[in-house]
């Protein structure tokens, strides 16, 4: 394996309290002066990505964050996490770093360009969602514009020899599993719970 790329998102911390003012309509989510960290299943997208570099020596895990400035902090959590690169696709200070600003249309668009412009990705990993919008639609996005083959709501992830993926994912009914063959284009899976447990991010010696 050479290259894994992971979409990581910066939103309000799981464990704040939501404050909403309803006189802002769409924009009432109040985002000043609130804790703000990696979405949950973006941490447990780049815990995999540095499992299956630690698997496959010579692979390169490079975070991705699309947002204001403030998204160098989620960037730098994954590479104390493990992440060798960071990439920040910066937006102007009034766009909304959520939903509401962007959607996973223009997310998946600004990410099929960085898979084309990085050499050799082998491997796309995303957060099945992330917890402001629940959307989970740039994962499948990303992979219907690239002509990929992907799966979601990733329970387990197996690499073989011949570049394909085995994925154990998480359905209403249980479990299935599906392998995604090695086709000259990333695999693109999204990230669910059971997949794993992300370490704490330590600082370099």
């Amino acid at each position: 394996m050479r290259k894994i790329l992971v979409p990581i998102k910066r939103v309000i911390d799981y464990a704040q309290k939501i404050r909403v003012d309803p006189s802002k309509g769409a924009q009432g989510v109040q985002l000043k002066n609130v804790k703000m960290s990696m979405n949950p299943f973006c941490e447990i997208a780049v815990e995999e990505a540095i499992q299956l570099k630690e698997q496959n020596k010579g692979a390169e895990v490079v975070a991705i964050s699309v947002g204001p400035k403030q998204c160098t902090e989620t960037i730098r959590t994954a590479l104390a996490m493990g992440a060798d690169r960071g990439i920040h696709i910066e937006t102007k200070p009034d766009v909304r770093g959520d939903y509401i600003d962007l959607q996973p249309w223009a997310i998946a668009t600004l990410l099929k360009g960085i898979v084309e412009k990085e050499d050799a990705v082998d491997l796309v990993l995303l957060g099945k969602q992330s917890i402001d919008s629940d959307c989970g639609q740039t994962g499948p996005l990303l992979a219907g514009l690239l002509n990929a083959p992907q799966a979601t709501f990733a329970a387990n992830i197996e690499r073989g020899d011949d570049g394909s993926f085995t994925v154990e994912r998480e359905t209403d009914t249980g479990t299935e599993t599906i392998k995604l063959n090695a086709s000259g284009k990333p695999a693109v899976i999204t990230c669910d719970l059971r997949l794993n447990t992300p370490r704490y991010p330590t600082m370099p010696n």
